[in-house]
């Protein structure tokens, strides 16, 4: 095997590297349509890739690719800020890293990497026949973990996640701000402040906590009444700060508007001084006990609308959740199915009147967390069930 490359700055720790298909592509072949075209375009018609959609083929180019060198238009840039941070029950991501679709996809064999490849893009912009030499591999490294930055017209660009950064922060209609994702050999364990519902279980199934002193922090309160900002910096520092509502139908002696309260006065005690760059993520669910107006008054404290996640069986409802958190993809429309608010306020007529106790709905947020791997330390590539 030839000599591997110096390492990228912006290149991740990888397996066995294997250079497919990144020798030439072919400038004779006559143009086809959409990504056929993108070769043809920079080889035979001496085009800039900066100024060609390198997801659709499209020169109605609207700004450039965030992580791979060429031009991206508005609507694949609308379909990639939408679902790059996606992730399936496996724990990779759910559509391809440079056009964020695709039908069948390549997975990265770096065990810190999640990140996929559809065969389209691979052929189109690598060189044809591709994804048949990659998908025969037993283990295949990726684009962005390859220490080469090159293959075909695929160019992996300098500083690619300032670059995510940015792209997110001007393109994104979110008003949150995107914390930069942070390379493998920076990651720490993640340190968490559950408040009421405990998610040790939940974190522990998709490998952010395992037993050992160096293996992730959690830090479980049920009763915050009397803690105070010198508890939780006593406590800390932590990286997500989780809240949820009782349960539908739950016998509490509070009222469920005392929990977003105490939720968002524990949050502003754990969050990093003003202009740290340190990532910090959130998460308050509400297992729709919240009144119209105590929702209104969550969003004005948490400064974004909930999103309504549904569990559906059979085309029937048969649980949901209100969710505001600042974690990636939270806001993506794929997450959802369109349920109706009559729909959500028959569900909770019927857990409340309902003698059987209803579950924690862990299992509808669970994959929300998964967007944390680019940040922090996880201890297992297998994920299990927590249910």
């Amino acid at each position: 095997m030839a000599a591997i490359p110096a390492l990228d700055p912006e290149a991740e720790p990888s397996m066995d590297v294997i250079l497919v298909g990144s020798s030439e592509l072919s400038s004779s072949v006559s143009p086809g349509t959409g990504r056929d075209l993108i070769a043809y375009e920079v080889k035979a018609n001496q085009r800039n890739i900066e100024d060609i959609c390198i997801c659709c083929g499209s020169l109605q180019v609207h700004t450039q690719h965030p992580l791979f060198e060429g031009g991206i238009c508005a609507p694949c840039k609308d379909k990639f800020l939408d679902a790059l941070f996606l992730y399936d029950d496996d724990g990779y991501q759910s559509y391809c890293s440079i056009c964020c679709s695709g039908e069948t996809l390549l997975i990265c064999g770096n065990p810190d990497c999640t990140r996929c490849y559809c065969f389209e893009c691979v052929d189109s912009l690598v060189s044809p026949g591709t994804s048949g030499k990659v998908h025969a591999m037993s283990n295949w490294v990726c684009y962005l973990c390859l220490p080469s930055s090159r293959s075909g017209l695929l160019q992996r660009r300098r500083k690619w996640r300032s670059q995510l950064k940015a792209f997110y922060d001007r393109e994104s209609e979110n008003p949150l701000e995107m914390f930069e994702t942070v390379p493998v050999w920076r990651r720490q364990p993640v340190r968490v402040l559950s408040l009421f519902e405990d998610i040790k279980k939940e974190l522990t199934s998709l490998g952010f906590l395992e037993s050992g002193s160096d293996a992730g922090q959690l830090k479980h309160v049920d009763d915050v009444t009397d803690t105070v900002r010198k508890d939780v910096e006593e406590w800390g520092p932590f990286d997500l700060v989780y809240g949820a509502t009782p349960l539908l139908g739950h016998t509490s002696d509070r009222p469920p508007s005392w929990y977003l309260f105490q939720f968002h006065r524990l949050l502003q005690y754990a969050r990093p001084k003003l202009g740290s760059p340190r990532p910090f993520f959130w998460m308050f669910v509400d297992n729709l006990v919240l009144n119209k107006e105590d929702e209104d008054v969550a969003c004005r404290f948490l400064e974004m609308e909930p999103v309504t996640i549904p569990d559906v069986h059979g085309g029937s409802l048969q649980n949901a959740v209100r969710v505001w958190s600042n974690i990636p993809a939270i806001r993506s429309s794929r997450h959802l199915a369109l349920v109706s608010e009559e729909e959500l306020s028959l569900l909770a007529q019927n857990r409340q009147s309902s003698k059987l106790a209803a579950k924690w709905p862990t299992k509808l947020v669970k994959n929300c967390f998964l967007p944390l791997r680019e940040y922090f330390k996880y201890f297992s590539t297998e994920l299990t069930s927590s249910l």
